[in-house]
């Protein structure tokens, strides 16, 4: 047994470790503002020490207060494991039972940090979202994993592994919770509360979900949203070479977005006030080139358009003097978004104009109702200068981040003239919405156990002849999203999208998935692929959020606010063969904003996981086409006719929709 091996099973170590260095390289989480009383601070400590045998009680108390009192949470340093923490291949951990090894590997992808944002506060992307609230919770989860059967189901309680319970084999071997608060305690100041108590944890989307594949899962949803932004706005045949898409943050999803525009062809601007985020994108590929300069970049656009380069470029500082000055400079913004971490705008998911990054992580620490009044005013600035471009012909989206809901609630001037609506449209209201989700395409997602590339590269040809084989017989009203993720398969590797695990997405619909998913299983049963696959998605799919101002924003029956979708979508995936589950409140656009959910399914070549496959796919995407069917979204009622006809089984409320003449003889 390897040293690996070893301390994975041991989970708490017998002794007590030293306490750890830290790396200057690793980007660390922000300081938390200081919240909890004296007594909150004491009922901290002994959610803390609960984990510990009490002879460390009295040494690790006043470590982990020093925690509390300089970071407002206590992460548990000191447990930090001595080894590299890395997707590894699936037969190197410790396990009697596959599908648990496939979750370990998962969760350590989840924690690379070359994957993570803030590794060492456990948070995988979005300024917040946790894999674990501290250290001690990553060791006793992965000692779970590596000694159960597939007889028992892990449950997780926002980050804390509760235990294992005996089930079956059909259970899932995990399900998970993040964040799942009594409604009236989903402010932000609770999460701050409960989360430095050590209760509860934001589990974003598939951070806490174990199920993030790096910025790739975002680069193909942003290459859609970017291109058929500029379909809608461009004169058909136009080129997108030469011409902008402005936009901010580098973290770990927004790290996507110049990848992207590279894809989607044309210029891509984004700002990043953290200069070590943008220098890790550029380091990894994802951004072609940095300024940091406001005049230099001016020059450098200016030249970009008219060469009609196709380039990305990272300027380090903040969105609020870009827009401004590109007005002042008479530059056309053809695409104007944001997608800094605005869901978490006063712990480090927005940044002032006007003041340094340190200067604004000093001021979340130590005077935060201060940085609350900054970050409005310059969210007002950022809106007027939006408005000023978007009166010149720029098409602004909110790429559901909670610009818009924040700018809102800062006073900024984002209303429409009803005074209830924005004045512009969310990526899914306008593109994802009724081009993908409607009709059941949202971002399928797999990663190779092996760890091997030429696995990966075995799964890309799969899938470009299923959904080949696809194309040749579907409805009009699909083949632009079927050509679109055709082409993105087969450019994929020398985009090189990879980062961690050897991961890839496309965006299919329920008959995609499920062929494409049982090819692999085939696959791996023939040794064509050397080890199983796991399968998901991300929770920004068809069914799996029930998100007001994003997934569900063109819901139109008054149903939008509601979450009874995403619970049966976790619900259903969870009896129907899922190998975990997971279901969060806070994912995306912010704590209380939203319910999700996902999934993650290992594929080893067996019958069952053919059986499991079949089922749960299926159901996982129904699900949400049904619901925006009985909405009256016309391509979802297309969507679920077609597949009622193709699944006799299959039975579907479908709505009669009112004439509108009657209405008008009413009112």
């Amino acid at each position: 047994m390897t040293n690996f091996e070893k301390q994975i099973i041991s989970g708490i170590p017998k002794t007590l470790p030293p306490r750890k260095e830290f790396s200057s390289k690793i980007s660390r989480a922000p300081k938390r503002k200081q919240i909890l009383s004296i007594d909150e601070k004491k009922l901290a400590l002994k959610n803390a020490l609960r984990y510990f045998p009490n002879n460390w009680h009295e040494e690790l108390a006043k470590e982990f207060l020093e925690e509390l009192n300089e970071f407002g949470r206590i992460y548990m340093y000191r447990f930090m494991p001595d080894y590299k923490i890395y997707a590894r291949p699936i037969q190197e951990y410790p396990a009697n039972s596959m599908q648990a090894a496939g979750i370990m590997l998962m969760i350590q992808n989840n924690l690379d940090p070359a994957v993570a944002q803030h590794p060492y506060e456990l948070i995988t992307y979005g300024g917040n979202g946790g894999v674990f609230q501290n250290w001690a919770q990553y060791l006793i989860t992965m000692h779970y994993l590596a000694t159960m059967t597939d007889e028992q189901t892990l449950h997780m309680y926002s980050g804390h592994p509760m235990g294992l319970f005996p089930s079956s084999k059909e259970a899932p071997r995990v399900i998970v919770t993040n964040g799942m608060m009594i409604p009236n305690y989903s402010k932000p100041d609770d999460w701050e509360r409960f989360n430095a108590l050590g209760v509860t944890q934001y589990g974003q989307m598939t951070a806490g979900s174990y199920m993030y594949i790096g910025p790739q899962g975002i680069v193909h949803g942003t290459t859609i949203t970017v291109m058929n932004a500029f379909r809608k706005t461009l004169n058909q045949g136009k080129k997108t070479e030469g011409k902008i898409f402005l936009t901010a943050g580098l973290g770990g999803m927004s790290g996507a977005q110049p990848k992207a525009g590279n894809i989607a062809k044309c210029i891509t601007v984004c700002a990043e006030v953290n200069p070590d985020a943008a220098e890790k994108r550029y380091n990894q590929g994802w951004v072609d080139e940095i300024v940091d300069d406001l005049s230099d970049l001016v020059s450098r656009v200016r030249t970009a358009v008219k060469n009609d380069e196709v380039v990305s470029i990272a300027y380090k500082g903040n969105i609020v003097d870009v827009w401004e000055r590109f007005y002042d400079e008479s530059i056309y913004i053809h695409l104007g978004s944001d997608q800094t971490s605005l869901h978490n705008p006063w712990s480090g998911g927005y940044y002032p104009v006007g003041m340094t990054y340190s200067e604004s992580n000093q001021m979340i620490a130590n005077d935060p109702e201060k940085f609350k009044i900054k970050v409005q005013e310059s969210l007002r600035r950022q809106a007027d200068a939006i408005n000023k471009h978007t009166a010149k012909g720029t098409y602004f989206f909110d790429y559901g981040n909670a610009f818009l809901l924040e700018a809102s609630r800062a006073g900024a001037d984002v209303m429409a003239e009803n005074n209830i609506d924005f004045k512009y449209s969310s990526y899914v209201q306008d593109i994802l919405g009724p081009m993908c989700f409607d009709y059941g395409f949202g971002p399928f997602r797999w990663v190779c156990t092996s760890g091997k590339p030429s696995d990966l590269d075995t799964t890309d040809k799969i899938a470009i002849q299923v959904m080949q084989e696809i194309k040749e017989n579907a409805p009009k009203e699909i083949q632009q999203q079927m050509q679109d993720n055709i082409t993105w398969i087969e450019e994929a590797k020398q985009n090189k999208l990879v980062v961690g695990s050897q991961a890839r997405i496309l965006y299919a619909d329920a008959e995609g998935r499920a062929k494409i998913a049982e090819a692999f299983n085939k696959a791996i049963k023939s040794n064509q692929i050397s080890a199983p696959v796991v399968l998901g998605r991300d929770h920004h799919d068809v069914s799996g959020t029930d998100s007001p101002y994003r997934e569900t924003s063109n819901i139109y029956d008054g149903s939008k606010f509601t979450a009874d979708m995403a619970i049966h979508n976790v619900i259903g995936d969870s009896f129907r063969g899922a190998t975990w589950v997971s279901i969060h409140n806070g994912g995306g656009v912010g704590w209380g904003e939203v319910i999700n959910g996902g999934f993650g399914l290992l594929l080893d070549g067996s019958i069952e996981a053919s059986k499991k496959l079949k089922n749960m796919l299926f159901y996982d995407v129904n699900n949400g086409i049904s619901r925006r069917s009985w909405a009256r979204n016309e391509e979802a009622i297309f969507a679920i006719k077609r597949e009622m006809r193709r699944t006799p089984e299959l039975k579907v409320t479908i709505p009669n929709v009112l004439e509108k003449s009657i209405l008008d003889k009413l009112f």
